[in-house]
């Protein structure tokens, strides 16, 4: 039997309170040492919950601590980049939220740490992760269905997140965008070239701290495809993920995936179920997967699935999409950097 990975948690709210769980009741591969919180009762909540032991406020405790090999970081975007060079400087292989930062500068030095540590770091795009578009991924890449021509991604959120959040959240291109970005690198490759265009149609007090809620972002690729990303943060009928990839010969896509398959009919017509209403609903199995794969990369000393150099790519096309709204232009990621 292959031994456990000691790991432990900083950040204990939404996302990192999914984590914690997911490590305790499935992933059996690591062992959860520790989790911590600066709001230490809100630790304390999710520990008794699930019968964690050990609970601290402040993480360098958990880096002076030889028994653990890794950390996994859910904690505000602002930190993560100090507690990535913490982590590193200490020996531990680290698994950060998404983004890693939201300046390139405060990226490259903690990238630039963890290198010299000769740590691993796994950044957290758990859609890489879904099945559906997992396997969309492998029919284009197989050839089967000839060149890509057309990338289209479709990502509406049911509604807004807080006010708090989204006043410190990078805006629409380094939140929501984000992951569509990687994804686009996932599914096609490198990107040249983006052209963004969006507005503030649901609540107009995003206009007073510069963010939007809907936007279209189209794309060009180094391999000559083209791509569309389209994006809301509220579509009233649930959680909307769809991804489609026009090739030469064929294509290939992945629709939403409904709460369950059944479809009623009756006089009136057809009806099928709602579409999840909530992310974590949605992807669950990839929140699972993502950390699973880490821990198995620490334990077997392989590489990560996503790298910090993802990371950066994908920050890199979110300043590159504010350039272009604010602009109004198509951007070359060559003057982003």
């Amino acid at each position: 039997m292959k031994r456990k990975v000691n790991i432990a948690v900083i950040g204990t709210g939404r996302m990192g309170s999914v984590h914690v769980a997911n490590l305790v009741r499935l992933i059996p591969e690591a062992n959860l040492s520790a989790i911590c919180d600066i709001r230490l009762d809100v630790a304390q909540q999710v520990a008794d919950e699930l019968g964690i032991e050990r609970v601290v406020q402040d993480y360098h405790e958990l880096l002076n601590d030889n028994e653990i090999e890794a950390v996994l970081i859910a904690t505000s975007t602002n930190t993560h980049a100090d507690i990535i060079i913490d982590s590193a400087e200490a020996g531990k292989h680290i698994f950060c939220e998404k983004p890693l930062a939201l300046d390139l500068d405060s990226i490259d030095k903690a990238l630039s740490v963890v290198r010299e540590a000769n740590v691993k770091l796994q950044v957290g795009f758990n859609r890489r992760f879904d099945k559906s578009f997992q396997h969309v991924r492998e029919i284009v890449q197989s050839g089967e269905i000839g060149r890509p021509c057309v990338l289209r991604i479709t990502n509406r959120d049911p509604e807004l997140p807080s006010k708090e959040f989204l006043r410190v959240s990078g805006g629409m291109f380094l939140d929501m965008t984000i992951h569509d970005f990687d994804m686009v690198r996932f599914q096609i490759g490198e990107v040249d070239e983006v052209y963004a265009i969006g507005n503030v149609l649901i609540d107009p007090e995003l206009a007073t701290f510069g963010d939007i809620d809907t936007d279209i972002v189209t794309l060009k690729f180094a391999n000559g495809a083209i791509g569309a990303i389209d994006n809301s943060r509220q579509a009233v009928y649930g959680y909307d993920q769809r991804l489609e990839v026009f090739c030469l010969n064929g294509m290939a896509k992945a629709e939403n995936e409904m709460e369950n398959t059944v479809i009623k009919g009756n006089p009136d017509g057809f009806s099928t179920s709602r579409l999840p209403f909530f992310f974590m609903q949605r992807y669950a199995p990839c929140y699972i997967e993502e950390v699973r794969q880490f821990v198995e990369c620490v334990r077997d000393n392989l590489p990560t699935p996503t790298t910090g150099e993802d990371g950066r790519k994908a920050v890199v096309l979110g300043h590159a999409a504010w350039k272009s709204f604010h602009e109004n232009r198509p951007v070359k990621i060559s003057e982003i950097g």
